[in-house]
């Protein structure tokens, strides 16, 4: 028999505990209350929480409570999503032109008579078009095979090095063309690789004859990669250097306790690393296809002349603006378009092939 005092103690404890079907103080009708314990929840003089009406989200949070707590941040992304749509949705409306006689003078959008698809059938009869996109193609190519391996070296080159100071000079030193016009970088070339450029002359000096880079018409697609190379490889080296920053360094001296010298763990440990990336990067390459730098070829149009250096958005530009042709124009855009999406859909299925997730995972 317990003494009377932890008796009295007990039964307080209890009368403390709350009431109803889940409290811990008894059965459902605990409290004096009815089976659903309503009764119990009146005499704790506390009402029933209302429904909310709201669904909840994952997490159990709602949709009201989640904008309650990002408010900051989705104040921050509406001017983005207002530049969007301005800039990049809002103009897709204006492709209606590809499927008019398109007058922009007396006529506009609304005016201009609808001639179907006579202008994607002006340009599949086009032999100019295909010349233009068979052009663009190859300086894709060339440009692929010889300046996306380059970022990947240096990042390579550039993780090996391990003082810091060097580092950060070589990546200032890479990095800066990044940030010059086209115009200054073609400049820069035709000082250099022109008739009357600084190799020329010293090979005049020397005895030999001199040349002509900057007007080689058979050159021309080395040429705008070199530049490419030059401008636009220390900015790419960013992607890769924070792929290999994330490798474990403890596979790197797993494997130099394996064995393993610089170059197999290289091959067997930095390249599986960045191989997802180098995939992803890839697969956008692959799909910019078509999206050539516009003004860098601009630029040289005149000095190798339309036949070498015609690109599919320099042959827009001059069908549609300098000859008014804009239905014309537009079609064409839409074909470089839809011909892009269906690259980035094929070489993301060669991503799958390979064990990849390129773009989008495998469903």
């Amino acid at each position: 028999m317990k003494p009377r005092a932890t008796v009295a103690t007990e039964t307080d404890r209890a009368a403390n505990r709350p009431t109803g079907p889940l409290g811990d103080g008894g059965s459902e009708d605990s409290g004096g209350g009815d089976s659903n314990g309503t009764a119990g929840v009146r005499d704790s003089g506390r009402k029933p929480p209302a429904a909310d009406s709201t669904p909840p989200v994952a997490g159990g949070i709602t949709w009201r409570l989640r904008l309650r707590r990002d408010r900051t941040l989705v104040l921050m992304t509406l001017p983005a999503i207002a530049l969007l749509l301005i800039f990049n949705y809002i103009p897709l409306l204006g492709n209606i032109v590809a499927f008019q006689d398109y007058d922009v003078y007396d006529l506009g959008i609304t005016g201009s008579p609808f001639v179907g698809f006579d202008n994607f059938t002006r340009i599949f009869e086009d032999y100019r078009f295909w010349q233009v996109l068979i052009n663009t193609l190859v300086i894709f190519l060339t440009q692929l095979l010889l300046f996306f391996p380059i970022p990947i070296a240096i990042a390579l080159l550039l993780n090996t090095i391990m003082s810091a100071r060097v580092r950060a000079w070589v990546q200032a030193v890479v990095y800066l063309p990044h940030f010059f016009s086209w115009v200054l970088v073609v400049t820069v070339f035709q000082q250099m690789f022109g008739g009357a450029g600084l190799v020329a002359q010293w090979m005049r000096e020397h005895g030999h004859e001199g040349f002509d880079l900057m007007t080689n018409a058979s050159f021309f697609k080395f040429l705008v990669t070199a530049q490419a190379v030059w401008k636009d490889a220390g900015w790419g080296v960013i992607v890769f250097l924070a792929a290999l920053a994330a490798v474990n360094t403890d596979l790197y001296e797993a494997a130099a306790v394996d064995g393993a010298g610089r170059w197999r763990r290289m091959w067997h440990v930095t390249l599986p690393a960045l191989r997802p990336v180098i995939a992803l990067l890839l697969v956008l390459r692959v799909g910019s296809a078509l999206n050539l730098d516009f003004e860098q070829i601009l630029l040289q149009r005149d000095q190798v002349g339309p036949g070498a250096s015609e690109i599919l958005d320099t042959y827009i530009w001059w069908t549609g603006i300098k000859t008014g042709d804009f239905g014309y124009a537009a079609a064409a855009g839409i074909f470089k378009g839809l011909f892009s999406v269906a690259m980035v859909l094929g070489a993301n299925k060669v991503a799958h092939m390979l064990g990849e997730q390129g773009v989008y995972s495998k469903k």
